[in-house]
């Protein structure tokens, strides 16, 4: 099956909103075995949406389209929708009065306008909408099937998961299955040369690469009768990929992440962890909080950004930093020793460095990031140098560091 994805919205166009559904879309489609080879972007015009479906259709089968189920006028993917497979709206009588008891529940009047929302094509399957007023549809017919889904993320992907994909189940002649794969500490080019040999010889399963800051993702999908025969098919694929990165693989599954490793990892161990900041100011801190259940291991973060801050809070010595100064290995170390002093924890965590896009010199060039990990006294200090924007450098500091913590606990 080929499916594309269709954005509505005059504010995509715009630039003022972020289209995160067709990343999401696409993502969740290729584990289905779907593939997509087309995204469309489209504003509120009667005209020119008439004419994305119509293109769309004449490359895929499936055409997945967000936004534009909403009450206003300029709300029109469903109405264009029904049009080109010459279908008639509709009231949905349960949609209906879903609208009205959703209304009634927030103490608020529903005015006519919201009437259209339940609205559908004649013969059109209903997707319940459980966290707004818009549900979706599904019309097929002649061979080819729209799909219409709200735009709000937290509306739209339940609704996939829930009723789309099981739809899209149903009709495939096979299943889909998909294993993935995270990794941390090997670069993208390095990888790639790694497993250039699986990637050429590659038939069912398939290995799709993916990288985002310091962290890669291999999603390996088999097709098959069942999920048993699909799981069968690609352990040895994965079996080798484990060969070859060994550690570097941190986990699986789409929803892990290195932040949520660390936590658990800590709580298995019974392991209490500080942080102390410099350059990442709190990303750090923010990625542990971020995990649910952090409160067990994590008990304090500090952004010690000024000299004088990292002397009077974590006891660096005004020595080092005359000497070595604050982006440096010296301090990087006596700053983990000393917040896990200072806290009273198992372990301590420094960052400090230059993140631009001033203040490099030539011997201490902007992206020289200092990340120490003391383990009960015992502290190891990586030199990682980094390029691209303030954001970047920061952001792949604060991944690499959550890394050295894996490994340690590890």
């Amino acid at each position: 099956m080929t499916a594309e994805i269709l954005a509505v919205g005059t504010e995509l166009l715009l630039g003022d909103t972020l289209n995160s559904n067709a990343q999401y879309l696409s993502k969740e489609l290729a584990g289905l075995g779907v593939s997509v080879y087309h995204h469309t972007v489209v504003g509120d015009n009667p005209v020119r949406l008439k004419k994305a479906y119509a293109d769309a259709f004449s490359r895929a089968d499936i055409v997945i389209t967000s936004g534009g189920l909403g009450p206003t006028k300029d709300d029109l993917t469903k109405e264009i929708g029904a049009e080109y497979f010459g279908k008639k709206l509709v009231m949905d009588e349960d949609a209906l009065k879903t609208l009205e008891s959703f209304f009634t529940r927030i103490g608020r009047v529903m005015t006519e306008n919201n009437r259209k929302q339940a609205m559908m094509p004649e013969g059109a399957l209903l997707i319940p909408n459980n966290n707004g007023t818009a549900p979706g549809c599904i019309i097929s017919d002649g061979g080819k099937t729209l799909i219409m889904l709200p735009g709000p993320p937290r509306e739209l992907n339940p609704m996939f998961e829930e009723r789309v994909v099981p739809y899209l189940r149903e009709r495939s002649d096979g299943v889909y299955v998909s294993r993935i794969l995270r990794l941390c500490g090997v670069g993208e080019s390095t990888a790639e040369d790694m497993i250039k040999d699986l990637i050429e010889a590659q038939t069912n399963p398939t290995i799709a690469p993916y990288a985002k800051l310091n962290e890669l993702t291999f999603r390996i999908t088999a097709s098959a009768k069942t999920e048993g025969e699909a799981l069968a098919l690609m352990e040895p694929t994965v079996a080798e990929l484990y060969k070859r990165f060994g550690d570097n693989i941190y986990g699986e599954g789409n929803n892990l992440s290195l932040a949520r490793v660390v936590v658990e990892k800590l709580i298995e161990k019974n392991m209490t962890i500080a942080v102390a900041e410099s350059c990442t100011g709190g990303l750090m801190a923010s990625a542990l909080v971020d995990i649910e259940g952090s409160s067990k291991v994590f008990l304090e973060g500090l952004v010690t950004y000024s000299n004088e801050a990292k002397i009077n809070r974590l006891g660096v010595k005004g020595e080092t930093l005359k000497n070595h100064g604050a982006v440096s290995c010296e301090c990087a170390k006596e700053m983990a020793v000393g917040v896990a002093k200072l806290v009273g924890t198992d372990i301590g965590i420094a960052i400090t460095g230059v993140a631009g896009p001033d203040g490099g010199t030539d011997e201490k060039p902007v992206g020289l990031v200092y990340a120490a990990i003391s383990v009960k006294s015992n502290v190891t200090v990586n030199e990682l140098k980094y390029t691209g924007s303030r954001q970047r450098i920061r952001g792949r500091a604060c991944m690499a560091t959550l890394d050295m913590i894996r490994r340690a606990l590890s």
